[in-house]
């Protein structure tokens, strides 16, 4: 975890890929527990830490996660979140150039709870829930591409699910059909970007985070 931007309300940290942003059933330190230690650390706070998680990455996803540090951020951009007034960009490594290098992806997502997977359908499905986003082809090797995805809504592994329906399922994501994980068990998928307007000062907060520092991400945004 690195802190990219920290006031009096949020605090905005890059996650590496092995780590989870709330607890869940495995036991490990999720990200919010690491912030609050951070923070008391920082402040020298005696008492209890006060984080609110606004949103959240799957946890073989690195990039930008935003943090609330007091009620009225949090309450504030839980709503800002439910409404999309939080911009987020994602860089995605995929194996496969898409035919068009740029486009729109429209499609309905139904979610498996028991697989913990979507499955995206062109057509609406029984309980499926609509799912847009932006791509743009921004870097080619020899092997893979490199594509810069704005997300319109926050589905479940929306974009892990429309990539791999689009013929382009991101490195080291098995469960959306590429054929070989990576090695340390992350996937090549990265929250670049966020903007949106403070909720408490209406400053305009425009955060990118730094890339993973493995070889093969390094080799395709040199040039960028």
């Amino acid at each position: 975890m690195t802190v990219v931007y920290e006031d009096n309300h949020i605090i905005i940290v890059n996650k590496t890929a092995s780590e989870i942003v709330q607890g869940d059933k495995t036991g490990d330190v999720p990200l919010s527990e690491t912030v609050k230690q951070y923070l008391k650390e920082k402040y020298h706070k005696p008492g209890n830490v006060f984080i609110g998680v606004t949103h959240r990455l799957d946890r073989p996803v690195s990039g930008l996660v935003v943090f609330a540090k007091t009620s009225k951020a949090l309450s504030r951009l839980n709503e800002m979140f439910k409404n999309s007034e939080v911009k987020k960009t994602y860089w995605a490594i995929v194996k496969q150039t898409p035919a068009e290098t740029e486009g729109e992806l429209v499609n309905y997502l139904v979610r498996n709870e028991k697989q913990n997977k979507s499955y995206a359908y062109d057509t609406e499905k029984p309980g499926s829930k609509k799912a847009i986003l932006h791509y743009r082809l921004i870097a080619r090797s020899d092997n893979y591409s490199l594509l810069e995805v704005d997300l319109k809504t926050g589905r479940h592994h929306q974009i892990r699910c429309q990539l791999a329906k689009m013929g382009c399922p991101i490195k080291g994501d098995l469960k959306y059909g590429f054929p070989r994980s990576n090695p340390d068990g992350s996937i090549c998928l990265h929250a670049r970007r966020v903007r949106f307007v403070h909720p408490v000062s209406k400053e305009l907060i425009d955060v990118v985070a730094p890339v993973p520092s493995d070889n093969l991400w390094r080799s395709l945004t040199s040039s960028l």
